[in-house]
């Protein structure tokens, strides 16, 4: 467990990249937002209208741009960290628990930002204007029970299966992302192909959530038991 913790740490001491590029990104989309909806304001939309918060929760722009970057942040805490961490003494497997638990730690703190700043924008009437910043579709739509999920198990996907692709680089060179990212495309189809019928039913019903949510989880799950395969007979380079 020692081991495991010192890896965490590890990973930890990059401070800027953990805690505040995050903000950064998210505060350059929070700009970007209110720029657009500002444009559309101009051009005659009606701010508080059905058609406005309709059109203003279908941007994701703060997911997407952090979840690209908590992936690119899994792949170096992998590809990058782990020779380190080697010359330093941690083991393997030490590593990987200690990278998953940094991941944790990771998510967690992103979910406590995004919900503290989703509160804000709802107590003071969506920025005292009307703009929608934080309560958009893919985070929940100002519901917290909905954005603590759904934020908290996305970054922990993101950050895992970066973590998988810098194992597979590390373990395989080149080749190895792109013979990974080549079969999860197939299995993701051929899965799809399978249950299609099943998920048709979920979500005619309102199950979808849920399903969403088992499958987040064994994603991440694989992702950390296959990150500690390939890195086993990893060579240091």
């Amino acid at each position: 467990m020692n081991g495991v913790r010192a890896a965490a740490r590890l990973h930890f001491t990059k401070k800027e990249m953990t805690f505040a590029v995050p903000l950064y990104i998210t505060g350059v989309a929070a700009v970007i937002t209110v720029l657009i909806s500002l444009m559309f304001w101009r051009a005659g939309s009606s701010i508080g209208s059905p058609e406005w918060i309709s059109g203003s929760r279908s941007n994701a722009s703060i997911a997407s741009w952090l979840g690209g970057f908590l992936t690119y942040m899994g792949v170096q805490s992998v590809a990058t960290t782990f020779p380190f961490a080697l010359t330093l003494g941690s083991t393997r497997r030490a590593f990987v628990g200690g990278t998953l638990l940094w991941a944790v730690g990771t998510a967690a703190y992103l979910t406590m930002v995004l919900t503290a700043l989703t509160l804000l924008e709802l107590a003071t009437g969506h920025w005292f204007v009307g703009f929608h910043v934080f309560d958009v579709s893919t985070l929940g739509s100002g519901d917290v029970t909905r954005l603590v999920p759904i934020v908290f198990l996305g970054s922990l996907f993101c950050l895992t299966v970066g973590g998988l692709f810098g194992a597979s680089w590390t373990r395989f060179g080149p080749r190895g992302p792109a013979v990974l990212g080549a079969g999860l495309v197939i299995l993701t189809l051929v899965g799809l192909v399978l249950t299609l019928p099943s998920l048709t039913t979920a979500l005619a019903s309102s199950q979808l959530w849920w399903l969403v949510v088992v499958a987040v989880a064994v994603v991440i799950a694989f992702a950390a038991t296959a990150t500690v395969h390939l890195l086993r007979s990893a060579t240091v380079r």
